[in-house]
């Protein structure tokens, strides 16, 4: 029977207006969602091929494109340590189990037995936790090294793709408290009085939302303990690999010294950094002696002015910038005047010290939009494993948050490999990408069950039907084979 070429018409009348009608009940029968009380079905652990977390299969993938194996294998000790687990399998198991949500080193047991674990990581068994214990108790300066090195590999790998004509660097620092007599932990800045803790100072690119490196501390050092160094190695890597891109620095007012503005200046990079009151006195005076302020608009009803100035211990002048904004608010009680800080009932001020030629405004807002890195603070501890300290160690411990930190910078690398930029740059310096928490990514693909058979001899993960998980899986995996 041959088919030959038709065309279909389909002619449209305008229905005449008739008189409306109420809806129609419709019943449904109860059987369709009731049922009566089932009892408890009979419990049974047998050895099955299934798996809770079927979503590493993506990152699996990732971790053969990225060759991280081979990579982490140089973060070894270096006094000739011979263990029975290699550690490129301990760190690469240590990213893992931040990736899924595990913190504790005793909650590995919880999913030991999962195929899906082993294979990505490609073991027919994971160590024991006194084993991964005593590897990261082993741990020396040569693994915490190596270790650093490859996870700033990791971003700078991204920067260079990516070929930013702007990279902005935020530095702060974060605690991380603990209860344990660990080495290295001290009484410092905590929420509960006398609780130890540590004090990591952080680089993060704002672009793309992942830490660049991070500088290991004790709890009770100042924020700009070791800090111009390692600016100065953060800003020196990032321009071996985009030589022409504009690098841009943003701190808070307790990196501010003549010697940090020195580093920068020689180092060529824009800055904007806050500048605390207390430091000099004649600030407060520029303020109250001033009576012409310029609007800059914002949120809230803003206005600034600047000046050119050099403090008397300082060799060279630099650019001031001082910025009230409206802040009505009731002071109940005696009004004690502070030495240095103005003291207004109507306006908020704040200074900032900038090389930027740009407008007022937009250095303001370029300086006030590096509250994004708290964002990725909180994620990696709410979400990740940042906050929690395994051992006893100080090398250990530092390996466990670099891990962590590997763990966040991946999330991100999965995600970019996968979506174009969704934004330009702009003033603010906001992600170039609306990225997906790690906990979004668990809830959506990662912990998902899912089965392993080997139909014709070839190994076939099987999950429950679900059109949105599907989704998601097939647009990760598509995506990367396109790359």
């Amino acid at each position: 029977m041959q088919v030959t070429d038709c065309q279909f018409f389909i002619t449209v009348s305008t229905p005449k207006k008739e008189p409306t009608k109420k809806p129609l009940k419709v019943k449904l029968a109860k059987h369709l969602f009731i049922t009566r009380k089932s009892s408890i079905p009979l419990l049974r652990f047998e050895k099955q091929d299934l798996s809770s977390f079927s979503g590493l299969v993506i990152f699996q993938k990732l971790f053969a494109e990225l060759n991280l194996s081979s990579k982490l294998s140089g973060c070894s000790p270096g006094s000739g340590v011979k263990a029975h687990a290699s550690y490129s399998l301990l760190f690469r198991l240590l990213i893992v189990h931040a990736l899924i949500g595990m913190r504790k080193l005793r909650e590995v047991d919880l999913y030991r037995e999962d195929p899906m674990v082993k294979r990505a990581l490609g073991v027919r068994a994971l160590p024991s936790v006194p084993t991964m214990s005593r590897l990261l108790d082993r741990c020396d300066d040569r693994s915490v090294s190596g270790l650093r090195e490859q996870s700033r590999d990791l971003v700078l790998q991204r920067l260079g793709t990516e070929r930013l004509a702007t990279v902005t660097l935020d530095f702060d620092g974060n605690v991380i408290s603990t209860a344990r007599k660990a080495e290295g932990v001290a009484a410092g800045y905590n929420k509960k009085k006398g609780m130890r803790s540590y004090y990591p100072l952080f680089c993060t690119v704002a672009q793309s939302g992942q830490i660049l490196d991070a500088l290991h501390r004790s709890g009770n050092v100042h924020d700009s303990n070791g800090a111009m160094a390692f600016v100065q190695h953060c800003v020196e890597s990032v321009r071996t690999v985009l030589p022409g891109a504009r690098i841009e620095v943003r701190m808070d007012g307790a990196f501010f010294s003549e010697a940090m503005v020195g580093i920068l200046k020689q180092l060529k990079v824009h800055y904007a950094i806050s500048v605390p009151f207390e430091r000099f006195c004649e600030l407060k005076g520029f303020i109250e002696h001033r009576y012409w302020w310029s609007r800059i608009g914002g949120k809230r009803p803003s206005s600034a002015f600047e000046k050119q100035w050099k403090p008397k211990s300082w060799t060279n002048q630099a650019r001031f910038l001082f910025v009230r904004t409206v802040n009505p608010r009731q002071i109940k009680g005696a009004l004690q005047l502070d030495l240095f800080e103005p003291q207004d009932f109507e306006y908020d001020y704040k200074c900032v010290i900038t090389n930027k030629r740009c407008s007022i405004r937009k250095a303001v807002r370029f300086l006030e939009d590096r509250g994004q890195q708290e964002n990725v603070f909180a994620e990696l501890k709410s979400q990740g494993a940042l906050s929690y300290v395994p051992c006893r160690r100080w090398a250990a411990n530092q390996c466990y948050m670099i891990c962590a930190i590997m763990a966040h910078n991946l999330n991100r690398e999965l995600q970019m490999r996968i979506w174009e930029r969704m934004r330009a740059t702009s003033e603010k310096r906001s992600p170039l990408w609306v990225f997906e928490k790690i906990q979004t990514l668990r809830n959506t693909f990662i912990c998902k069950a899912g089965r392993f058979t080997r139909p014709a001899g070839k190994p076939t993960l099987t999950l429950n039907a679900n059109p949105l998980v599907e989704r998601y899986m097939r647009n990760y995996l598509t995506a990367s084979e396109s790359l």
